[in-house]
């Protein structure tokens, strides 16, 4: 009976019941707790010995939280020379619409700056007396200098009004023309660049 108690205590004392004391493994140690992902969803540090290859990126990580790859990082900035980035592009079609409203504003704005220019050539050249000093000499070389009802008027045909109306009517037709000229020239690129395939551009972008 004794042997048999000691047996059945021995036994208790291992299977740690509670008639015995429970036996310490790993040599008398307590046991290292289970392993628990750390709050935040981040994964243990691996440490690597030295000369050891360490993983390529986008590989499984065994501590990682649910067995996810590591995302690769941003690529290191270089601190060297900019590198150039170059695209080829077609214009292949020209909207004749947009090509018309285009070169309209620009044949107004040169409309306006030719009548602003003629108006300021016509007095500054009156501001130093040409058109005074070419009418004394029309009326002398005409012999009407005396006969001043028949004489030669050089400003009955290059006066202010004459010049400005003559300079209108220039600048109107410059508009109506270059707005045709363009829209004209829309309409065949777009047939020229349905059989060659357009103008060919090569942009660059500098980072």
């Amino acid at each position: 009976m004794s042997g048999a108690t000691g047996a059945g205590g021995a036994t208790g004392g291992l299977a740690g019941g509670p008639g015995g004391t429970a036996q310490q493994p790993y040599g008398g140690q307590t046991p290292p707790p289970p392993s628990t992902p750390p709050a935040g969803g981040f994964s243990q540090p691996t440490t690597y010995a030295k000369g050891q290859p360490t993983p390529p990126r986008g590989t499984r990580v065994p501590g990682g939280p649910g067995g996810q790859p590591r995302r690769p990082g941003p690529p290191p900035s270089g601190g060297g020379t900019g590198r150039t980035r170059k695209a080829r592009l077609r214009v292949t079609k020209a909207d004749p619409w947009s090509v018309m409203k285009v070169s309209f504003l620009l044949s107004l704005a040169l409309g306006v700056i030719i009548i602003v220019a003629a108006a300021v050539l016509w007095m500054t050249l009156d501001g130093l007396g040409v058109f005074s000093s070419l009418s004394g000499t029309l009326k002398d070389v005409t012999g009407s200098g005396s006969d001043s009802s028949g004489a030669f008027d050089l400003m009955d045909y290059i006066g202010f009004g004459k010049v400005m109306l003559f300079t209108t009517l220039i600048a109107l037709v410059d508009i109506v023309l270059m707005t045709a000229l363009a829209t004209l020239a829309a309409f065949i690129y777009n047939s020229a660049a349905g059989f060659t395939g357009g103008i060919e551009l090569t942009l660059a972008e500098e980072d």
